[in-house]
Protein backbone atom coordinates (compact mmCIF):
# COMPACT_ATOMS: atom_id res chain seq x y z
CA UNK A 1 0.00 0.00 0.00
CA UNK A 2 1.37 3.51 -0.66
CA UNK A 3 2.61 5.91 1.75
CA UNK A 4 2.68 9.40 1.30
CA UNK A 5 3.55 12.95 3.26
CA UNK A 6 3.10 16.20 2.49
CA UNK A 7 5.46 18.57 5.12
CA UNK A 8 4.24 22.35 5.49
CA UNK A 9 7.50 23.98 6.99
CA UNK A 10 7.77 27.91 7.24
CA UNK A 11 10.96 29.42 7.51
CA UNK A 12 11.61 33.17 8.12
CA UNK A 13 12.53 35.10 4.83
CA UNK A 14 16.31 35.25 5.40
CA UNK A 15 16.64 31.39 5.66
CA UNK A 16 14.25 30.65 2.82
CA UNK A 17 16.63 29.58 0.26
CA UNK A 18 19.04 27.60 2.51
CA UNK A 19 15.65 25.73 3.78
CA UNK A 20 14.54 25.20 0.06
CA UNK A 21 18.66 23.38 0.08
CA UNK A 22 17.63 21.51 3.07
CA UNK A 23 14.66 19.92 1.76
CA UNK A 24 16.14 19.43 -1.94
CA UNK A 25 19.12 17.47 0.21
CA UNK A 26 16.43 15.59 2.34
CA UNK A 27 14.50 14.41 -0.94
CA UNK A 28 17.66 13.46 -2.97
CA UNK A 29 18.59 10.72 0.00
CA UNK A 30 15.58 9.53 0.44
CA UNK A 31 14.98 9.26 -3.00
CA UNK A 32 18.14 6.55 -3.07
CA UNK A 33 16.54 4.19 -0.90
CA UNK A 34 14.36 1.85 -2.22
CA UNK A 35 10.46 1.96 -1.85
CA UNK A 36 10.73 6.23 -2.47
CA UNK A 37 8.61 6.52 -5.31
CA UNK A 38 8.73 10.42 -5.64
CA UNK A 39 9.87 13.63 -3.27
CA UNK A 40 9.19 17.11 -4.43
CA UNK A 41 9.81 20.51 -3.00
CA UNK A 42 7.06 23.41 -3.87
CA UNK A 43 7.12 26.95 -2.61
CA UNK A 44 3.73 28.85 -1.54
CA UNK A 45 3.93 32.20 -0.35
CA UNK A 46 5.76 31.81 3.12
CA UNK A 47 5.19 28.22 3.57
CA UNK A 48 8.07 25.52 1.74
CA UNK A 49 6.19 22.34 0.57
CA UNK A 50 7.84 18.70 0.82
CA UNK A 51 5.55 15.93 -0.98
CA UNK A 52 6.95 12.09 -0.98
CA UNK A 53 5.91 8.79 -1.85
CA UNK A 54 6.56 5.40 -1.07
CA UNK A 55 5.26 2.38 -1.72
CA UNK A 56 4.95 0.84 1.47
CA UNK A 57 5.13 1.97 5.49
CA UNK A 58 8.76 0.25 5.21
CA UNK A 59 10.32 2.22 3.02
CA UNK A 60 9.35 5.29 4.40
CA UNK A 61 10.55 4.76 7.53
CA UNK A 62 13.98 3.45 5.47
CA UNK A 63 13.74 6.65 3.93
CA UNK A 64 13.95 8.23 7.18
CA UNK A 65 16.86 6.64 8.60
CA UNK A 66 18.58 6.96 5.83
CA UNK A 67 18.52 10.25 6.32
CA UNK A 68 19.03 10.35 9.90
CA UNK A 69 22.21 8.58 8.69
CA UNK A 70 23.32 11.00 6.06
CA UNK A 71 23.14 13.27 8.78
CA UNK A 72 21.27 15.90 6.59
CA UNK A 73 20.00 19.03 9.02
CA UNK A 74 16.19 18.38 9.59
CA UNK A 75 15.85 20.23 12.89
CA UNK A 76 13.34 22.50 13.52
CA UNK A 77 14.68 25.72 15.30
CA UNK A 78 14.58 29.36 14.92
CA UNK A 79 15.52 29.60 11.57
CA UNK A 80 11.42 28.38 11.23
CA UNK A 81 8.59 31.40 11.95
CA UNK A 82 6.09 28.30 13.30
CA UNK A 83 6.16 24.93 13.79
CA UNK A 84 5.66 22.56 10.64
CA UNK A 85 2.58 21.45 9.61
CA UNK A 86 2.97 17.49 8.72
CA UNK A 87 0.42 15.12 6.99
CA UNK A 88 1.00 11.90 6.66
CA UNK A 89 -1.33 10.06 4.04
CA UNK A 90 -2.35 6.35 2.72
CA UNK A 91 -3.04 5.14 -0.51
CA UNK A 92 -7.43 4.95 -0.67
Amino acid sequence: MNVGMVAYHYPHAAHREEFISRVRQVRDVMLRTPGCLSGECWASGDAVISIVRWESEDARAASFAAVAEAGVDVAYDERESRPRDIVPLVAA
